[in-house]
Formats: C-alpha cells, structure tokens, sequence
C-alpha cells in the first residue's frame, strides 16, 4: 500500500506594517530668501538711524546722487569724529524718525540722499568740511544740502547760512559773562541764544561766583 504525501502548506508570511517615508522639507525658493534677507537689512538700517540719533543735535540731508565711492569715503574722512555720515532710503529714514521732532525733515525725503548726523553744539565746524568738499568738487549746484533739522526746526537749503554762522560755544559763553558784567540790554540780547547755552553759561557763572566768595573768605 503505498503512502501518499500531501505537500506541507507553507505559512503565510506576517503583514508587515511600512513605515511612512520621512517627508523631505521644501527647499525655500530664492525669492522668499531675499525677501528675507532683504527684510533684515531694512530693520538693521532703521535700528541703525535711530541709533544715530541718540544724542543728536543736528540731522542734515545730502543730495547723494552722482558722488562716486571714492568721493563719498573722502567726506567721511573729512568728517570730525563727533559726525556720522549715513547712505539710506528715504523710507527707511522716514520709519525711523517717526513720530520725533526729526520728523520735520520729512519734506525734503526725494531722490537719493545721504544723512549727516552731528552729534556735536559745533555745528559750523560739522558743515564746514562738506562745504569745502563741494568747493573742490565743484558739485555745489548738483550735491548739496536738501535740508535739517536743529532744535526742532526745518532748514531748507536757503537757511543753512545761519546754521554756519552760529556763534561757538566760546563766542556764547564769553557773550554771556560780558553781559552779565554790562547793561542789561546786552544780556537780554545774548539770551537769544539756544536754551542750552544759556544754562550751561550761567551754571558756570555761578560757579564763578563761588570760587571768588571762598577764595575771599580764606
């Protein structure tokens, strides 16, 4: 009797659960990282104005458009250390003195300028070393200066030359004493100056006055 053998069932293989492939992030397209970048760059500019404005007596614009790389370095050279000299948008200015008594220079925000920043009661001497730049250029129709603000108030172009000619802190201070030791009309005609001057002289004129009443009571 022969014996027949069946073939053994093979056992099912498990099901197996795959796993879901990790999902590979998309690349950022070039344009939103300019935006990006650019954004950055215009946050760094705002922060940079307002930093220069801290401390500042006088902001002035300069026509910026047709001055080389070279010529703008040489300003910048010239410039005494109590100055800054800053290339910006008009926008980005314009957001950074915002609701600021610089606000006032908003009218003259066209075109391509660059911001000097004087942080320094010489303002003459501030203006002074642009002044001769123009001259020795011969730019002084083509890059000059479109306006600022001093002490609240907007100069347009045609005023700078009372911002040149202001007395030093100097000239203030021995005005003032003269005045103090003369009439009285030349000590009202010397308070015309800015506030600031007028304190600090007579904070030192008091002091004066102190020094001569203890060296005489010694």
């Amino acid at each position: 009797m022969e014996t027949s053998f069946l073939p053994t069932a093979r056992p099912l293989p498990a099901f197996q659960t795959l796993a879901a492939a990790p999902r590979c992030p998309r690349p950022l397209r070039r344009s939103t990282i300019r935006a990006a970048i650019s954004r950055g760059r215009k946050e760094d500019t705002v922060a940079a104005v307002r930093e220069q404005l801290e401390g500042c007596y006088l902001l002035a614009g300069i026509r910026y458009e047709g001055l080389t790389v070279k010529q703008f370095q040489g300003i910048r050279d010239a410039l005494p250390e109590s100055c800054h000299l800053l290339v910006a948008k008009n926008t980005l200015v314009g957001k950074a003195i915002e609701g600021t008594p610089w606000e006032a220079l908003k009218p003259c925000m066209k075109g391509m300028n660059a911001w000097l920043f004087v942080h320094t009661e010489e303002v003459p001497a501030a203006l002074k070393p642009y002044r001769a730049f123009q001259k020795e250029e011969r730019v002084e129709e083509t890059n000059d200066f479109i306006g600022a603000v001093f002490e609240g108030k907007y100069y347009q172009p045609g005023d700078f030359k009372s911002l040149e000619t202001m007395p030093s802190r100097a000239e203030v201070y021995s005005k003032l004493l003269g005045a103090l030791n003369g009439p009285a009309t030349g000590l009202v005609t010397t308070l015309q100056a800015p506030a600031r001057d007028v304190v600090a002289v007579l904070s030192a004129y008091v002091r004066k006055l102190e020094e001569e009443a203890g060296a005489g009571a010694a």
